[in-house]
């Protein structure tokens, strides 16, 4: 079963798309052949993001090209060129030396959008650190337990955010040498020092050290359901799969004004908001304000972005403007749209079409996968609501439930199974830092398991069908429930705690609890607030339950174990499946 096919018209595209022909790119595509497109560290020591993104531009004929346009909240503009930005960057890398900063560390940022962030990502590359960076939506505990887990030995964030967020951990984190204040004018302790005077001593001059491409570069945490946040760890080399996936899926060309929306503490954020426009060659805008729809457009009008990388959330509150205010906007150098973060449905698909001018590519990837696997690309058809065909270079299967050793690969077209991933591609997770056995079991034999359930149509389309397992989308962010969970439980009135995910017409989904109280408390109105506020205090708005419903009895199996599954069904009236299970 398939929906009507948007075909390209004429015009969409004013100058040949980069993949012009996919059936023709995929036959000949080869990883080997991306590295001849990338410089490689001179001298033929390696393989590291921070030269491919910045300094082969700085020491070539985009020097003075502006790398990085940010627009502050009040819509103050600062312009970084390729050049400049190298110089910052060394600056930056010269100041983890001077901190005795170990190649290998962990570099954590917890900011807003801001120019430092990028600063340090980039620096970070360059340094042989690893970047790690956080929501800074996220509550105390959530960052304290990715902090915790990454063993962070700097923290780059602002006063008002380590107030809030940090400060009254710091003592349980003895690897965490350096907090580093972006808005401090003068160092606050020994170990809590201002960002800005240390960069006024650093050197501009900086040469990366060798760097073996699968030296470990990210680590980006992802949410599990029976655990804490796993830290799935990436490499130099990822970035082939950045610079092809910016390429061909992005179609991005030297002169474009690339507009990603991600915060760089969701994967996206950092390989398409930070490393792969840059390696690209191409203008990055990074907007330092919150959602707003009329400000968006602004944006895209003002700025001229010609290509644009979205998540359905944000499209779904667009789509609430009326068209008519839309159309007042100058899109016309907007020429491609892409969308990641869940799927995206097909009206919306339509709307891009009719409303902006452009149907929308909706795209599909993890924060395992490191880049971008399954995608509508410029030159095919879309067929609207559907994953879009895999990668260049990637191949893609529907499998039969796993055991762990072999998969079974569906051959038939448009049955539901478990979507799988052949393993090998450059960007593909190396660990989960610290969690070998989690690893292990992400994979049965050569191909990884991606936990989410799909279909394949005759012609190759991969249909999204739902999780696997019980991961909350929620705004484009995955939540675990687990995590919620174990902060619910905290609070003295409730005893048990059980999380899942409902549908909801603006995020996805949105996070409930159902929880279960002790003995003696009252389930009225107040104790609903305090309990709401609790985990919004503790987990942040990101992560935080929108919804609370008390429930004397939770559902469990024999194991004493809250079984979601019957929670979501009883809630949402669907058969509740096997119930001989349960306690």
């Amino acid at each position: 079963m398939k929906t009507q096919a948007i075909k390209k018209p004429a015009h969409t595209f004013t100058v040949r798309p980069n993949l012009p022909n996919y059936e023709a790119a995929r036959a000949r595509f080869s990883w080997a052949d991306v590295y001849k497109d990338l410089d490689g560290l001179p001298g033929g020591v390696g393989l590291n993001i921070a030269h491919e993104a910045v300094d082969r531009h700085a020491d070539g004929p985009l020097r003075d090209c502006v790398a990085i346009r940010w627009l502050s909240p009040d819509d103050t503009v600062r312009e970084f060129t390729y050049a400049h930005l190298k110089r910052l960057t060394n600056r930056f890398a010269n100041l983890l030396k001077t901190l005795d900063i170990q190649r290998g560390d962990r570099i954590c940022t917890l900011c807003d959008r801001i120019p430092d962030l990028y600063i340090a990502a980039l620096g970070t590359f360059k340094y042989g650190g690893v970047f790690c960076p956080l929501f800074s939506a996220f509550g105390p505990e959530p960052v304290f337990q990715r902090l915790s887990r990454s063993r962070a030995a700097v923290l780059i964030t602002t006063e008002r955010l380590f107030a809030l967020k940090v400060a009254g951990f710091r003592h349980r984190l003895p690897h965490l040498k350096y907090v580093l204040l972006t808005d401090a004018d003068r160092h606050v302790g020994p170990d809590t020092l201002s960002l800005p005077r240390l960069f006024d001593g650093a050197s501009d001059r900086f040469s990366i050290p060798p760097t073996d491409p699968n030296d470990m570069a990210i680590l980006h945490f992802t949410s599990g359901t029976t655990g804490f946040p796993k830290g799935a760890v990436h490499v130099h080399d990822a970035v082939r799969v950045h610079y092809i996936t910016g390429k061909y899926v992005l179609d991005l060309r030297p002169g474009d004004i690339f507009w990603c929306t991600a915060d760089p503490g969701w994967v996206t954020g950092t390989a398409y908001g930070i490393i792969a426009p840059l390696v690209c060659g191409v203008t990055s805008i990074v907007d330092g304000g919150d959602f707003d729809a009329g400000r968006w457009f602004r944006i895209l009008e003002s700025q001229k972005v010609t290509v644009w990388y979205t998540a359905p959330t944000a499209i779904r509150r667009l789509m609430r403007t009326a068209s008519e205010a839309l159309r007042q906007h100058d899109l016309s150098r907007l020429r491609h749209i892409c969308s990641v973060g869940e799927p995206l449905a097909a009206d919306a698909v339509r709307w891009g079409s009719d409303v902006l001018g452009h149907p929308i590519h909706d795209t599909w990837w993890q924060t395992e996968n490191g880049g971008i696997m399954i995608a509508n690309y410029p030159s095919a058809e879309i067929r609207p609501g559907s994953m879009g065909l895999p990668l260049p270079g990637i191949e893609a299967a529907i499998v039969r439930k796993p055991d762990g050793k072999t998969a079974e690969v569906v051959t038939e077209p448009d049955v539901t199974g478990h979507l799988a991933l052949r393993s090998g591609w450059p960007s593909m997770f190396r660990g989960y830092l610290g969690e070998n056995e989690k690893y292990a079991k992400s994979f049965s034999g050569d191909w990884y398991l991606s936990g989410d359930l799909a279909r394949r149509d005759a012609d190759g389309y991969f249909w999204f069908v739902g999780r696997g397992d019980d991961i909350i989308k929620t705004s484009g962010h995955m939540v675990g429930p687990f995590e919620v969970e174990s902060v619910l439980t905290e609070h003295p009135a409730v005893a048990e705690a059980g999380v899942i995910g409902l549908p909801d017409p603006m995020l996805g989904e949105r996070v409930a609890a159902f929880v279960s109280l002790r003995p003696g408390m009252t389930p009225d109105a107040a104790l609903h607030r305090d309990i709401l506020g609790f985990a919004r205090k503790r987990l942040g708005p990101a992560v935080a339950p929108r919804e609370i419903v008390f429930q004397e009895i939770l559902p469990k199996n024999r194991a004493g174990k809250v079984m979601r599954r019957l929670l979501k069904a009883r809630r949402l009236g669907l058969p509740q499946g096997d119930t001989s299970t349960p306690e």
